[in-house]
């Protein structure tokens, strides 16, 4: 992604739906707060059906606009059994579309519609089995009555009265009514997530829901994005002039080479080296852009000056604030330098727009504070155009691939916009930031070789400010550490450590030693990231 801020104003209402590509079948989801919302919206995507994200209070007139075929709400922090706590807006039940409730999402609707919700001494939190109490259209090809299956709770209250109209088709230990259904107005609820990977068959019963149930086609695709996003950034630029900051990553690069496909000459990349990439990634953007797509390159070599600022700061926020703003200017020269410039392009992804609007904040203001490293000044005057904003990362590999960029950059882990400057904890001096570039280059070589790169969400070397005393050969050495990380995840929302095997990691740790001079000992992260926490970098 662009280093340039996401979601910024300057005209650009971020996070309510109806200013999405128009979809044939689209599903509402309303948050209300759990961590795993975002995992709903995929799963729903990989049935193919095109899906938004919005916070429980958005306006009700923005909701019905985006003419939903059914709507999911999600679970949440909250109680129902407190007041002041959120509602689903009323006019939901009255479009006259399935409505499937999650945890807090069912306890709502069925507080809403009149049943009733209490606080249970039997709490159910992790791993539980619901037994298939009666035939549901929710269980299609997943079980009949009498059917167990495992999935994942996580409540302590509970259903204690179902509304009118409802019956039970699902028990499980902690509750009377774990599942729900009142087939006349379509209305569904579940206690337990489907979205998540602990309840198998949880994908195939939001598949069943917004395919089987509200009768969406699943034709939603890349092929299919890519025509009508091509369309909506011809409709937004006109005959204007787009200028894309590119960082060399998978966000913005996707996002040139739409763009370009869609406005040709009139898309100017400009690519600021600032000198914190990883080894060889300036030469490899030239390339690509300048030589295999042809798309009008401006890239300005600006290491010496970004090194120059970032001596003698060594907190990390500070280190960010100098990157970002300094880019920002670097960034606003060249543009000023081509003159009649409307637009400016970012690689927007979707979980960006949905932190932006995130109803009670959560962590999304540390997410964006930590990730980004600048914002688009007021004094440029250019209108923001983000093809991607509906799209999370694998979605956006797959339209990288549906426009035939090159596989090595499409697959490239993902990078952050301050580069080598934040795995440097401490002063980032040239000394320090040509042994970490090159033991970075080493363990995705390693990696590549072993084949285990595109297994693998993202892995990096950081240079920990420490030093230890080693032997090597016939001589003491005072040298630096390199910590390593692999970690997996899919949209990087969650994700845990990789487990390299230990010959692989010993082959890494003896590369590094012997050929990064200023190194002396190798370490590995085993840390796992959960939900709501900061980015891995």
């Amino acid at each position: 992604m662009s280093p340039l801020a996401r979601g910024q104003a300057n005209g650009n209402d971020a996070g309510l739906p109806g200013d999405s590509p128009t979809m044939t079948d689209r599903v509402l989801i309303l948050d209300f707060g759990s961590q795993t919302t975002q995992l709903i919206a995929r799963r729903v995507r990989e049935a193919g059906v095109y899906c938004e994200i919005v916070p429980f209070n958005a306006d009700p007139a923005r909701l019905a606009a985006f003419a939903p075929k059914a709507v999911i709400l999600s679970g949440g922090p909250a109680s129902v059994t407190l007041e002041d706590t959120p509602r689903a807006p009323e006019s939901i039940f009255a479009l006259g579309v399935p409505v499937l409730g999650i945890c807090y999402g069912m306890q709502t609707l069925c507080a809403q519609l009149g049943g009733e919700v209490a606080r249970s001494a039997h709490h159910e939190f992790g791993r539980a089995f619901l037994t298939v109490t009666a035939e549901s259209a929710l269980f299609e090809a997943i079980s009949g009555a009498g059917g167990r299956e495992q999935v994942w709770m996580s409540h302590g209250d509970r259903v204690v009265r179902l509304p009118p109209g409802f019956r039970a088709v699902g028990i499980s230990d902690g509750a009377p009514f774990a599942a729900i259904a009142d087939d006349a107005r379509r209305f569904y609820g579940v206690m337990f997530h489907p979205e998540v990977v602990h309840t198998p068959h949880g994908g195939r019963l939001l598949a069943n829901f917004v395919k089987g149930i509200a009768g969406c086609k699943g034709d939603w695709t890349m092929a299919a994005f890519r025509r009508q996003a091509i369309e909506a950034v011809r409709r937004q630029v006109g005959e204007g002039r787009v200028v894309c900051g590119l960082s060399g990553g998978v966000d913005s690069s996707v996002a040139a080479v739409l763009i370009h496909e869609a406005i040709g000459e009139r898309l100017t990349c400009i690519f600021v080296d600032h000198g914190l990439l990883r080894e060889g990634e300036a030469e490899d953007v030239a390339r690509v852009f300048r030589d295999h797509y042809n798309i009008p390159l401006i890239q300005k070599e600006a290491g010496a000056r970004f090194l120059a600022a970032l001596a003698g700061h060594a907190e990390p926020e500070r280190k960010r604030k100098i990157i970002g703003g300094l880019f920002i200017d670097v960034f606003e020269e060249e543009a000023q330098k081509l003159g009649g410039v409307d637009f400016l392009a970012q690689g927007t992804l979707y979980p960006d727009v949905i932190e932006s609007v995130s109803f009670s904040g959560g962590p999304s203001v540390t997410i964006k504070s930590h990730h980004n490293v600048g914002g688009l000044p007021e004094r440029m005057r250019l209108k923001l155009v983000e093809p991607l904003r509906e799209l999370f990362k694998d979605e956006v590999r797959a339209l990288g691939r549906e426009l035939g960029l090159p596989e090595r950059l499409v697959k490239r882990h993902p990078f952050p916009g301050p580069g080598l400057a934040i795995r440097i904890p401490g002063e980032v001096t040239a000394e320090s930031l040509a042994i970490l570039r090159r033991a970075d280059a080493i363990f995705l070589e390693e990696l590549e070789r072993a084949g285990l790169y595109d297994a693998i969400w993202q892995a990096f070397a950081v240079l920990l400010p420490v030093r230890t005393v080693g032997v090597m050969g016939d001589e003491r050495t005072y040298d630096r550490v390199c910590a390593l990380r692999a970690v997996t995840s899919t949209d990087g929302m969650t994700a845990d450590y990789y487990p390299l095997p230990h010959e692989l990691l010993g082959a890494i740790a003896t590369r590094i030693v012997n050929e990064v001079r200023g190194v002396n000992r190798v370490v590995y992260d085993v840390t796992a990231k959960p939900p709501g926490t900061i980015e891995w970098e």
